[in-house]
C-alpha cells in the first residue's frame, strides 16, 4: 500500500548555502560519513536552483544560514541576504557571527535582522569549542531576546573530528534556559547520544525547541518521536542540514517512515513538527498553499 504523504506546509529550519561540503573541511568529513550526494553537497547553486529543489520536495520555507569561524566568514551573512533577497517568501536568513568580537557580532545580528528580515541566529559551537554558557554568547542572548529571534545552535556529538564537550545540552542548554528564560532556543541534530538529555531540556523550559537537522527520519532517536506524541508536540521541528542531507530524500523518508506508520507521528503531530511549530516561533508569513510554491 502506499504511504499517504504529508499535506501542509514544510519549513527546514537548518539549512545551508549549496557548496558547504567542499567549503569546511570538517563538514566535507561529516558529508561522507552521511553518504551525502556530491552533486547536491559541493555544487553551489543560483537562488533559482535551490527553490527548485525546494518545489521538488515540497519545502515551504527553508531557513538558510551563513558560517562564521575563528578568523573567519565560510559564508557570510551578505551571501545568504543574495538568496534572500531573491526570494523573501521562500529563504529566510539566519545570521551568523564573529564571537570573538561580541561587540561588532551584535551590531552585525541587528542589522541583517532589522534591515535584511534575518529570522535567527546561529551558532555552531564545535566551530568555536566554546560552549554557549561562555562569556562571548551572552551579548549576543540580550539581543536575540531584544529582537524576538531564536538562537539556533547544535547539540550532540560532532561528527566532525572535533572536541563533541560543547555540544551537551545538559548542562549547556539547561543553564543558559535558566540565566535566559526569554531566549528562544532551537537545539539542532536531536542530540545523539543525548536524546533523552535534549528531550529533557526542550520539557524543562518553555522556550526550548529541538529540531531534526543532519537526521534521515528513519534514524531520528525514539524518546524524540514519543515526545513530539506527547509532551512535545509543539516543542519539535523539522530540519534537514541540507546539502548534507537532500530535500527530497528527507521529505520522501518521512512520509515513508513516519506517516501513518507504527512508531512514527500521530496525525496532529506531524502538522507541528512538518511546519506549524517553525511559522509560530520564527514569526513566518502566512502560508497559502493554493499558491504556486515560488509564489508564497
Amino acid at each position: 500500500m502506499t504511504p499517504r504523504k504529508f499535506q501542509g506546509p514544510i519549513v527546514d529550519v537548518w539549512a545551508n548555502l549549496p557548496g558547504l561540503g567542499a567549503a569546511i573541511p570538517e563538514v566535507a568529513r561529516l558529508f561522507a560519513y552521511s553518504h551525502s550526494d556530491p552533486e547536491i553537497a559541493d555544487k553551489k547553486r543560483t537562488p533559482d536552483e535551490v527553490i527548485a529543489l525546494m518545489d521538488e520536495a515540497g519545502i515551504t520555507y527553508a531557513c538558510m544560514s551563513a558560517w562564521s569561524r575563528p578568523g573567519k566568514m565560510i559564508f557570510s551573512n551578505e551571501e545568504v541576504a543574495q538568496y534572500t533577497r531573491a526570494y523573501p517568501n521562500r529563504i529566510l536568513g539566519l545570521a551568523a557571527v564573529d564571537l570573538h568580537n561580541p561587540v561588532e557580532a551584535v551590531k552585525e545580528l541587528e542589522h541583517y535582522v532589522k534591515v535584511e528580515g534575518f529570522v535567527g541566529l546561529r551558532v555552531v559551537p564545535w566551530l568555536w569549542n566554546l560552549p554557549p554558557t561562555d562569556a562571548h554568547y551572552w551579548p549576543l542572548f540580550v539581543k536575540c531576546i531584544e529582537l524576538d529571534i531564536p538562537f539556533l545552535t547544535q547539540v550532540g556529538h560532532t561528527a566532525p573530528a572535533c572536541p563533541s564537550e560543547v555540544g551537551r545540552p545538559i548542562p549547556y542548554i539547561d543553564t543558559i534556559a535558566l540565566k535566559f528564560p526569554d531566549l528562544k532556543i532551537i537545539m539542532g541534530h536531536i542530540g545523539y547520544p543525548w536524546a533523552a538529555e535534549t528531550v529533557a531540556v526542550a520539557w524543562k523550559h518553555k522556550n526550548v525547541y529541538i529540531d531534526t537537522s543532519a537526521w534521515s527520519p528513519k534514524y531520528y532517536a525514539p524518546e524524540f518521536v514519543h515526545f513530539a506524541n506527547t509532551t512535545g508536540r509543539e516543542k519539535v521541528m523539522f530540519g534537514t542540514n541540507f546539502p548534507q542531507l537532500g530535500w527530497k530524500a528527507c521529505v520522501d523518508r518521512v512520509n515513508e517512515y513516519l506517516v501513518d506508520t507504527k512508531g512514527g507521528f500521530r496525525e496532529n503531530s506531524i502538522k507541528d513538527f512538518m511546519g506549524g511549530n517553525a511559522i509560530r516561533v520564527l514569526k513566518l508569513p502566512p502560508v497559502n498553499l493554493d499558491k504556486p510554491k515560488s509564489n508564497l
